[in-house]
C-alpha cells in the first residue's frame, strides 16, 4: 500500500525526499517549460490501432541496438548527478539496467568515473555520453577512458553549447552541493562541488562543427551517434560526417524552450534516413504504450532519463530497476494486445489527425 504503480506515481513520492535544489534540477526545464510539457503531452496525440487474430502466445520485448542484443528496446538515457538522488548513483544505475538486460548510458557528468561504473556491472553493454568540451586533452582522456572499460559507442551530444534558461534553478540557486564531484568536470575546471549548470556549460567548446565530429569518428575505433538531433537535414549531415546512429532529442526539454517534442520530431528523421542509420528518441516516455508509439515511428528504441531518476532517488538500484521492470511488463503487454509478437513487427502509417496505426509486417 502507498507504493508506486505507474512511473507518473515516483515524481511525487520523492518529490519529499530530496531537496529545492535537486529536485527542481533534475525536474526542470527551460523558459516557460512548454518543451517539458509537450514531450509528454506529444504521446496523447498519438493512438495504437490494434490487429487481431494475430499469434501472440510468445511475445518477446528483446530486440538489438547497434548489434548488442538487449531485452527491450528500452535504454538508460544519461543523466548528469546521480549521487544527489540516492547515494547508489550511477553504479546502481549500472546494476539496475544489467540486471533487467538492457544498456546504460553513462554521463559526461556522472558522480563516479566511468571506469568505477564499468566496474560495477562487468560485462553489461554501456554507452558513453560526451560532451566536447573547450579543453581538448580532458575530452581525450575520458574518451580514452570509455574505450579502455569496454563502452561501446560514443554519444556526442550536440545541442547544448550552453545551458538552456532553468529558471527553476535559478530560483533555488542551485549548485553542486557539497559531498557529490563529477570526475569529468573536475578535471577539466579543477572542482566540481559550488558549479551550477551555466558554470559547466562555459566548459562546453561552442566552435564545435561537423568537421569536429568527422574527426571524432576517424579518431575513435567505436560507433558515434549524435544526440540532439532536431531535423532531417542534421541527420542527413550527421550520416555523411560519419555517425553511426541517431538521436532524436530536445534534452528533456532543457535547452531551446518551444521546440517540438522529440516524438513530433522522429517521423521526418526517420523517413530521411531510411535506413541508413539506427535511430532512437528520447523525452517524454512514460508508459509501455509510448515506447510503442517510438516504435512505430521508426524509433530502434527509446531513451529513459527522469523515471529512472525518480526510481533510482525513491529507492536506490532497486527503485530504477523496478522502474525498467515496470517498463517492460507494459510493453509486453501492449505487443499482445497491438497484435504485434515482437518489436520488429511495430510499424505505422499516420494520419492527418496524428493517429498512429501500428500493424504487424
Amino acid at each position: 500500500m502507498g507504493g508506486p504503480v505507474s512511473l507518473r506515481d515516483l515524481e511525487a513520492l520523492v518529490a519529499e525526499r530530496l531537496d529545492a535544489g535537486p529536485l527542481g534540477y533534475f525536474a526542470g526545464g527551460a523558459g516557460d517549460e512548454r518543451t517539458l510539457a509537450d514531450n509528454e503531452a506529444a504521446f496523447t496525440r498519438r493512438q495504437l490501432l490494434p490487429r487481431v487474430l494475430v499469434d501472440v502466445s510468445a511475445v518477446s520485448t528483446a530486440t538489438s541496438v547497434l548489434g548488442t542484443d538487449i531485452s527491450m528496446p528500452v535504454l538508460v538515457a544519461p543523466v548528469a548527478l546521480q549521487r544527489m538522488a540516492h547515494p547508489d548513483g550511477e553504479p546502481g544505475m549500472a546494476r539496475a539496467a544489467a540486471g533487467a538486460g538492457t544498456l546504460m548510458c553513462v554521463s559526461t557528468l556522472a558522480t563516479v568515473t566511468a571506469r568505477e561504473v564499468a566496474g560495477a556491472a562487468p560485462g553489461a553493454p554501456r554507452w558513453f555520453q560526451l560532451y566536447v568540451l573547450r579543453d581538448r586533452g580532458v575530452t581525450h582522456a575520458l574518451v580514452d577512458e570509455a574505450v579502455d572499460c569496454g563502452y561501446q559507442a560514443l554519444v556526442v551530444t550536440v545541442d547544448a553549447p550552453r545551458a538552456g534558461r532553468r529558471e527553476r534553478d535559478l530560483r533555488t540557486g542551485f549548485a553542486v552541493p557539497p559531498g557529490i564531484d563529477m570526475p569529468g568536470v573536475s578535471a577539466a575546471a579543477g572542482h566540481s562541488v559550488g558549479m551550477t549548470p551555466a558554470d559547466f556549460f562555459s566548459l562546453v567548446d561552442a566552435s564545435l562543427t561537423w568537421k569536429d565530429l568527422e574527426a571524432l569518428v576517424e579518431a575513435v575505433d567505436l560507433p558515434v551517434l549524435v544526440k540532439g538531433v532536431h531535423t532531417a537535414a542534421d541527420a542527413r549531415l550527421a550520416i555523411v560526417h560519419g555517425a553511426a546512429g541517431i538521436v532524436v532529442s530536445n534534452h528533456g526539454g532543457r535547452q531551446l524552450d518551444g521546440v517540438p517534442a522529440g516524438i513530433d520530431l522522429l517521423e521526418d528523421v526517420v523517413q530521411e534516413v531510411s535506413g541508413d542509420v539506427e535511430v532512437f528518441v528520447d523525452g517524454g516516455v512514460r508508459r509501455g504504450t509510448d515506447v510503442l508509439v517510438a516504435l512505430a515511428l521508426g524509433a530502434r528504441a527509446v531513451l529513459v532519463g527522469r523515471p529512472l531518476l525518480w526510481g533510482l532517488a525513491f529507492d536506490g538500484e532497486a527503485g530504477a530497476r523496478w522502474v525498467l521492470d515496470t517498463l517492460r511488463a507494459e510493453l509486453e503487454l501492449g505487443l499482445m494486445l497491438l497484435g504485434a509478437a515482437t518489436p520488429a513487427q511495430v510499424t505505422c502509417a499516420a494520419t492527418p489527425a496524428q493517429v498512429t496505426r501500428a500493424h504487424v509486417r
